[in-house]
């Protein structure tokens, strides 16, 4: 987060503050035991889908130790280059098809849009072993499952996981020569991805900007039109209350009145008359903001922008800095526990 009064740089959703506040978006990439392997900085942010697209896949292609070679790809349909984890913000099923038809990288991540419950007899208590070697026993199914529209979507494993309370848990994979088991052990081990986090802010302060100096963007940096976002909020705000509207004239419409009572029915003819006559209304005003949406450039350059929503990046070569050495100082931690964990000391020499 920014607290500075240097710049106004754009406002970003803060979950563990649930605010929109100012400040910059980093991208930490980890390994399945939580260690990190590299971050990505972006003061101007366009979202995970674009952060993946145009700086975290190039560079996993590039970096990630391992890979299979073509030939072994050719041999097996099934096999995946390597697999990335993700929450439901990166969700699109357009883009798990272009990483698997492109690159042969297998998307694992949560089911924004699952379907109805499955039958609790179809789940059966399942030893997962966790990337760290911990097994832990879950209830799980499993079944194949169409995500997407019918040009842009594809066919995905879809694991559920039943919880003590009865919640299903649903993950969709497009690691098809894993088993379910391993899908499932892929995505509930982000915890350790969660404790890296919550580790690195109580103790390494991985969420202080490290210096308030500025430095100048690029004329042709993309970043959303003003216009466009006030248009945005103007269909938000329309469409919310337009389905409150909708929902009371069904209210009244579906509400029975006993015979006899003429004045009472009068007077609910009269209210349903002024809830069409505003759900008439808010309809007109929604068409035009939307017709003026999708006039408007959702994305300007920064050069185009007005002088009042202007602003700067802060610099962030000292953060770089930082940020390496955390993440050394980490791995360095994390390397130690893996030792005292596999290794029988004596307390009264550990001790001393």
């Amino acid at each position: 987060l920014y607290h500075g009064r240097l710049t106004k740089l754009p406002k970003r959703y803060v979950t563990r503050q649930r605010l929109c506040m100012r400040g910059t978006t980093d991208y930490w990439v980890n390994d399945a035991l939580g260690q990190p392997f590299f971050s990505i900085e972006r003061p101007i942010d366009h979202g995970m889908l674009e952060a993946l697209h145009s700086d975290i896949v190039p560079r996993l292609l590039k970096d990630v130790p391992g890979q299979p070679t073509d030939e072994q790809l050719q041999a097996d349909p099934y096999l995946s280059r390597f697999v990335i984890i993700f929450d439901r913000e990166g969700y699109s099923p357009a883009f798990f098809r272009q990483m698997w038809q492109d690159h042969r990288i297998a998307c694992i991540t949560y089911h924004k849009y699952p379907k109805d419950a499955w039958p609790e007899s179809w789940f059966t208590e399942t030893e997962v072993t966790m990337p760290n070697g911990e097994v832990v026993s879950m209830k799980l199914a499993e079944m194949g499952s169409w995500i997407g529209s019918r040009s842009d979507g594809l066919w995905v494993r879809e694991i559920r996981k039943l919880t003590a309370s009865g919640h299903q848990t649903s993950l969709i994979s497009t690691g098809y020569g894993l088993l379910g088991l391993e899908n499932a052990a892929y995505l509930f081990s982000r915890w350790s991805q969660e404790n890296f986090f919550r580790y690195m802010m109580e103790h390494f302060a991985i969420d202080l900007l490290a210096e308030y100096g500025l430095t100048q963007l690029h004329d042709t940096e993309k970043v959303v039109n003003p216009t466009w976002r006030e248009l945005e909020r103007q269909r938000a705000q329309l469409t919310s209350k337009l389905r409150y509207r909708q929902a009371r004239f069904a209210q009244l419409s579906l509400s029975s009145i006993p015979p006899g009572q003429t004045d009472k029915l009068r007077r609910r003819q009269q209210q349903m008359a002024e809830a069409l006559e505003e759900i008439t209304a808010m309809e007109a005003q929604l068409a035009d903001v939307k017709a003026r949406k999708k006039q408007t450039a959702h994305y300007i350059q920064w050069q185009d922008l007005p002088d009042q929503e202007r602003f700067e990046q802060p610099q962030l070569a000292r953060k770089h800095l930082l940020d390496a050495v955390r993440m050394i100082a980490y791995r360095s931690e994390s390397a130690l526990c893996a030792l005292i964990q596999s290794t029988t000391i004596d307390p009264v020499s550990y001790t001393h």
